[in-house]
């Protein structure tokens, strides 16, 4: 009898180990929710077309750098196919700004300053702890990824949303196939 509760409460307790993980959302994504519902936009974001070079735990894009930690593959597999880099997060910063940002005075003060794009520049950030977002994606061509980061020039966290589309995906395709062929077709940044 002893035995048979010992081995019941075994398989009770080590049941979550085994079952499939789905990441739910959490209170920090409803903002994602919210946009990815009201504010998407698709875009086709071109793939790093310069000199890519990887060692240790940086991707060099030309002369601007990202680190990322080794563990976390999606972000690897991400930089090393050239479908996130500064120039493209630079331009995407620019982009916000000119598009988005209401404040015209701040935008008249920018405009007066010589290269005032360069207050946008990304270098030498961090990338970590890249997770799909299930929750999001409801098609197996479009996959979503949440992508923390750190920026030495800003206090806070900064977290990406990026959407990447592979047309050629088809359904149980391993993640890493599905980045080599896919294209960045949308970006989102908040603070966290």
């Amino acid at each position: 009898m002893k035995l048979l509760y010992t081995v019941s409460l075994t398989l009770l307790l080590s049941a979550s180990v085994f079952a499939q993980k789905t990441e739910k959302p959490g209170p920090k994504d409803k903002a994602a929710i919210e946009h990815f519902k009201n504010d998407y936009k698709k875009k086709n974001y071109k793939k790093f077309s310069g000199n890519i070079v990887e060692k240790d735990n940086q991707v060099q894009f030309d002369n601007k750098v990202i680190f990322y930690d080794k563990s976390d593959k999606i972000t690897k597999a991400i930089l090393q196919e050239g479908l996130v880099y500064p120039q493209l997060l630079t331009d995407f910063q620019v982009d916000k700004f000119e598009n988005e940002d209401s404040d015209r005075t701040q935008k008249r003060f920018a405009k007066l300053q010589k290269n005032w794009k360069d207050a946008f520049d990304v270098n030498n950030i961090r990338l970590y702890n890249a997770s799909e977002l299930v929750f999001l994606s409801d098609n197996e061509k479009v996959k979503r990824f949440k992508i923390l980061c750190k920026d030495p020039k800003f206090p806070n966290t900064m977290v990406y949303y990026i959407e990447l589309t592979n047309k050629n995906a088809v359904k149980d395709m391993p993640l890493q196939d599905f980045i080599k062929d896919a294209k960045v077709t949308h970006i989102f940044q908040k603070t966290e």
